[in-house]
């Protein structure tokens, strides 16, 4: 509710400290929306290497929109070394559970 502003004034700050409360407890989605805040600076400072580590996190769940966005770290070497090979594993595990962006990537 705080990132979106659903019923409350946004926030990323309040964002973040409630989506690491349940990424922590292993709730992938807030797992997923960590990473996505930490590769953006918000309510965070930037860390491609946190984004990664709560993407894969979320990934290895079977987050699907989580292993588009791991593949997508992986292909550019945001947070990790470049690892086109991997990266085609995670992007390959998206579109098979209809990631709609994912089928384009597996080319790379």
């Amino acid at each position: 509710m705080y990132y979106n502003s659903e019923g409350v004034v946004q926030d990323y700050a309040k964002a973040v400290k409630w989506y690491l409360k349940a990424a922590e407890q292993g709730h992938a989605r807030a797992q997923c929306n960590l990473g996505w805040m930490y590769y953006n600076s918000e309510g965070v400072a930037q860390d491609y290497a946190k984004a990664v580590k709560w993407y894969l996190k979320a990934a290895k769940q079977g987050h699907a929109r989580a292993q588009y966005n791991l593949g997508w770290m992986l292909e550019n070497g945001k947070g990790v070394l470049q690892d086109l090979s991997e990266a085609r594993k995670w992007f390959r595990l998206a579109a098979e559970q209809g990631y709609v962006r994912a089928p384009n990537m597996i080319r790379i």
